[in-house]
């Protein structure tokens, strides 16, 4: 397989109270499975940002109410989901969770945070190879925080060649 050099693909979505919200990140203009040859997304490096939605250096969002506890989890997959999916959903790319929790009478500075990387790798040894139109970046909070955050994915990808028939099973497997 042919590889183009690599280049940055990026999406964030807001979280929305309580609710789950994904944005599609459309790979059509990368993925084509063609009739004799086919170009497919290898996925090297995935990176995550969560920030305050207007203001990214303010710790706003993550200044939770004294004695609870809040968690923000976010999913990659190649098909479009209504909720997070666990693992196992053979359309997870990526998944995390970030936990913040405050155990004080007050919500000042006392949040602690923790994340839970799950199957969200800093890098895969040899890709992350995707075969579909389309990527889904989706981000569930699952109480409410002290502000709305932005959940930002930025995924390091190159370009590769394929034969139809391995390009099509790979799209396949993955929806």
């Amino acid at each position: 397989m042919a590889k183009s050099d690599s280049f940055f693909i990026r999406a964030a979505v807001p979280t929305t109270t309580t609710n789950f919200s994904q944005k599609e990140i459309d790979l059509g203009s990368y993925v084509n499975l063609g009739v004799t040859k086919s170009t497919l997304l290898r996925i090297h490096n995935v990176a995550i940002s969560i920030a305050d939605d207007s203001d990214p250096a303010s710790q706003a969002p993550f200044l939770v109410a004294a004695n609870s506890e809040e968690k923000i989890s976010m999913q990659l997959t190649t098909q479009s989901q209504t909720a997070i999916v666990h693992a196992s959903d053979k359309s997870v790319v990526a998944s995390a969770a970030l936990f913040i929790g405050n155990d004080t009478a007050t919500a000042l500075n006392a949040s602690e945070m923790t994340d839970s990387l799950d199957v969200l790798p800093q890098m895969w040894k040899n890709g992350y190879l995707v075969g579909t139109d389309s990527l889904f970046w989706g981000v569930d909070c699952a109480l409410g925080l002290n502000g709305e955050a932005k959940c930002s994915i930025v995924m390091e990808c190159t370009l590769e060649t394929a034969t139809q028939a391995s390009s099509v099973a790979l799209a396949l497997s993955q929806q």
